[in-house]
């Protein structure tokens, strides 16, 4: 076994998942108050080459269930169908189940726009989804985003203990992921760092726990503003913390970045 295989052994080979804007729309909570139906979200399905933190919003609990779901590998059945059954061994039993959007962006390569109406199956699944597979576009997309390792979500802290669930800010929150979405492939980064400032400002507003906790340890808004004033833009990759992912098209120190893996031709 050469070097590189003993890493990707260790690292397992199911794919790991960026949220970007949009993030919690997914939720029937949130997106049965949405005037303007449907709201989107964005994930990309990226390489497992490194481990990330765990409780960071990379989705690593819902990749570890995958894991043991199906013995290290994605089987190779309709995404649709291993969506629902990765939903459900998940879910099941769960007073507040996490979003469909951590199976999507597990299963589905390549950027993804995620509709959520709740008129459709009451805003558990998807009503559509928009896949972008450019090699073009994911090479971009690689070079504009930066990770920076900030900490995990700290024990016993609840994101949906105060909620403030405004039709007009679910709205802007549902607009900020079809934003996103457009702008990654227009690759136009501007327009990348604004919808991901948007989707902050949503999660500030709607719930305010995201963003501001007594069990928190850094002070993640005056952080996250000093990168929104250097750079484009920039948001955490969940509620809590997890990493900063800062958008900007020079570098930006202590950051790495990530491949993103899109359906093969």
């Amino acid at each position: 076994m050469s070097k590189q295989d003993s890493v990707q052994r260790a690292l397992g080979h199911i794919p790991h998942r960026l949220q970007l804007a949009g993030g919690w729309i997914d939720q029937p909570f949130v997106s049965r108050h949405n005037p303007k139906p449907p709201g989107s979200m964005v994930v990309v399905q990226i390489e497992p080459n490194f481990r990330p933190m765990d409780r960071s919003g990379i989705a690593s609990g819902t990749r570890a269930i995958a894991a043991k779901l199906w013995k290290g590998r994605l089987p190779r059945r309709p995404p649709d169908e291993l969506v629902r059954e990765l939903y459900r061994a998940e879910n099941e039993g769960k007073a507040e189940p996490s979003g469909s959007q951590d199976m999507i962006g597990l299963i589905y390569p390549g950027v993804n726009r995620l509709d959520y109406d709740y008129r459709v199956e009451g805003g558990i699944f998807t009503s559509h989804i928009e896949s972008c597979n450019s090699p073009r576009v994911a090479r971009w997309l690689e070079k504009v985003l930066h990770l920076l390792p900030i900490e995990p979500r700290p024990p016993g802290y609840n994101p949906l203990a105060k909620k403030n669930l405004d039709p007009k800010w679910i709205a802007r929150l549902g607009r900020s992921g079809q934003d996103c979405y457009d702008a990654i492939c227009r690759r136009d980064f501007k327009g990348l760092g604004a919808s991901l400032n948007l989707n902050m400002k949503c999660w500030e507003t709607l719930l305010p726990l995201t963003v501001r906790h007594p069990l928190m340890q850094v002070d993640l808004m005056g952080l996250l503003k000093a990168y929104q004033r250097r750079y484009a833009g920039a948001m955490y990759s969940g509620c809590g913390g997890g990493y900063l992912i800062v958008a900007s098209d020079e570098p930006v120190p202590g950051s790495f970045q990530v491949n993103v893996r899109i359906a093969k031709a």
